[in-house]
């Protein structure tokens, strides 16, 4: 890799790899290829790390006054980018794309230096760590942004589907190959899962200054300054408050009584209806509203935000299903559970590698309509058939069903991209692809508050009575065995999904293990308790979580359909607006 990138400066610095050479569009796919990957990787190293994390900075995150540290820790980095990427899209069309790239790469990667460095511990070190977290966001964002739009700029219209392909392949993937990252990461140190981004960020910031060029058309107007402010404090005001309402609130398991959830949602759907109105009247918008014009970005994108929202679900519930019950059910202690999932979650990685770059290269013969429709489809199924395999699976079993469910999402990813960045004006195509970029990070940011509540109202109704049988059989008080069952489910989800022994996390505070004979004791925090008792109730929750998510996928499917067939967009002499019959500038090829 260093000698590519050396032997590219050396032909940049001569004039051999300039805008126009046939070589520069692999110089810019490699490159924003490297770019999307660490920033979607950064995206998702942290979920399978956190157990490591915490303890590196002495820092118990499912102690009541700690919940918070650990919601930022695992949303801050996903919520933040889903905010800025639209902005930064846009300044990319106004100031040039390559350059508000290159100024990710430097941002992210002082970011990730300084997380490597945290001098502090317990709560000032969770701070420390979730700010720079937010900073790292930041430069993430606008390689995000903008790395899209560089390839649309770099590739004809005939080989843009590979690239994007590609690119998008890298972009999805990266946040499962984070899981197996940090989980082999935290294992040597917590602070290496940070590390690993230094090397890179450093080799992909020199490699984006020396070898990329502004290529792309660039758009006439100024900075809407109040337009950005409305979207990112609604963005922020929902996507916050939809992640809060994880949380219990008073005798509620969830927080979505809870008045300032409700506000924080409510207020934040307001002030984002409020900034249609305003970019529709804006003079120089942040966001040209009118593409939702054009069918194939349109229906792309809403298809993309569910594909998104049923992917993270299924992400966290998978984490789950292998750390809380399936791995411990198989011999695995509970501290490696984190490590092993990640492994035994490859065939859905693969599955996505496999069939992400094909689909997105015949897209560029046939449409982007078949593979979209019929990979969400194929999504939608192995939800249902993850429903009708037992909780403890046979593996094989397991590996086709994700291995498939990573195909379908290959065949829809890397073509609806395509299809959204070949329906959008020259000028537009930096706000189109933050625009795109914005559904697919809100989307995993919704996943997380909506499929937890989704098993957490499954867990509810089930959970309480057995866990007050299954700990008074084994000589726990009932007083206190009610106590503990009357507990709000999401504690026993989360001490699972950080590989946490959730019987030891919710018993220990009490003292009520050492009141226990060593066999009950040994028995409640064994590997095959929790595992067995939460089997039938985690099932139940499951039911409510891939039915929606099924649902949703194929939703996005009957979306997809609805795209059209394959659309280019025809350049007109430069106009800031798009034409009243947005229609009219599309070829139907």
């Amino acid at each position: 890799m260093e000698e590519f990138v050396a032997d590219t400066a050396v032909r940049t610095r001569s004039g051999m790899f300039n805008k126009d050479h046939p070589k520069y569009k692999w110089i810019a796919l490699s490159n924003t290829t490297l770019g999307i990957l660490m920033a979607t990787i950064n995206g998702s190293i942290v979920l399978i790390s956190l157990p490591a994390i915490f303890t590196g900075i002495k820092l118990n995150p499912l102690e009541p006054g700690n919940v918070s540290y650990l919601l930022w820790m695992l949303t801050g980095y996903i919520l933040v980018t889903a905010v800025l990427v639209v902005s930064f899209g846009r300044l990319g069309d106004l100031y040039g794309r390559v350059r508000i790239y290159n100024l990710g790469f430097v941002i992210f990667t002082l970011s990730a230096i300084a997380l490597v460095f945290d001098p502090f511990t317990g709560g000032q070190g969770a701070i420390w760590l979730i700010g720079w977290r937010v900073v790292q966001a930041v430069g993430g964002s606008m390689l995000f942004a903008n790395s899209t739009a560089i390839l649309t700029d770099a590739f004809p219209v005939e080989r843009r589907g590979f690239a994007l392909g590609i690119n998008q392949v890298a972009g999805i993937a990266g946040t499962f190959l984070g899981l197996i990252i940090g989980g082999l990461l935290s294992t040597i140190d917590w602070r290496a899962v940070f590390l690993i981004s230094v090397p890179f960020g450093i080799l992909g910031t020199i490699w984006s200054y020396k070898s990329l060029h502004e290529v792309g058309s660039k758009a006439v107007g100024k900075v809407d300054i109040p337009g950005n402010i409305i979207f990112a404090v609604g963005l922020v005001a929902l996507l916050t408050g939809i992640t809060y309402g994880i949380q219990p609130y008073g005798d509620s398991s969830t927080g979505w009584g809870n008045p300032w959830v409700l506000a924080g949602i409510i207020g934040g759907i307001a002030l984002l209806i409020l900034f249609v109105f305003y970019e529709l009247r804006a003079k120089d918008p942040m966001f040209n509203m009118r593409l939702f014009r054009i069918r194939a970005f349109a229906w792309g994108n809403f298809a993309g935000l569910l594909a998104s929202i049923s992917r993270g679900g299924l992400q966290f519930m998978l984490i789950i299903w292998l750390q809380g019950i399936w791995l411990p059910l198989h011999g695995y202690s509970y501290e490696s559970t984190p490590l092993w999932a990640g492994i035994y979650l490859l065939p859905l990685t693969i599955g996505f590698l496999v069939s992400g770059p094909v689909s997105g290269s015949l897209s560029d013969r046939f449409g982007a309509r078949a593979f979209a429709t019929s990979g969400l489809v194929l999504v939608a199924l192995t939800f249902v058939a993850l429903l009708l395999i037992p909780v403890n699976f046979p593996y094989w079993l397991f590996a086709v069903i994700t291995f498939l469910n990573g195909v379908g999402s290959g065949l829809f990813a890397a073509p609806n991209r395509t299809a959204i960045m070949n329906s959008v004006p020259a000028n537009q195509r930096g706000a189109a692809s933050g625009m795109t970029g914005t559904f697919q990070n809100a989307g995993n940011s919704l996943s997380i508050g909506i499929f937890f509540s989704l098993m957490i109202a499954g867990l509810a109704s089930t959970l309480p009575d057995a866990l007050r049988t299954g700990l008074t059989s084994h000589g726990v008080n009932a007083a206190v065995a009610g106590q503990v069952a009357a507990t709000p489910p999401v504690g026993s989800l989360f001490a699972a999904f950080l590989g946490y022994n959730p019987i030891a996390s919710i018993l220990g505070p009490t003292g009520v293990l050492h009141s226990l004979s060593p066999a009950n004791a040994a028995a409640l925090t064994g590997k095959e308790f929790f595992p067995q008792l939460i089997a039938d109730p985690f099932h139940a929750g499951l039911v409510i979580v891939f039915i929606a998510a099924a649902a949703m996928s194929i939703i996005g499917a009957i979306m997809s359909l609805s795209a059209g067939g394959k659309y280019i967009h025809v350049e007109e002499p430069v106009r800031d607006e798009l034409p009243q019959g947005a229609a009219a500038t599309m070829s139907n090829v």
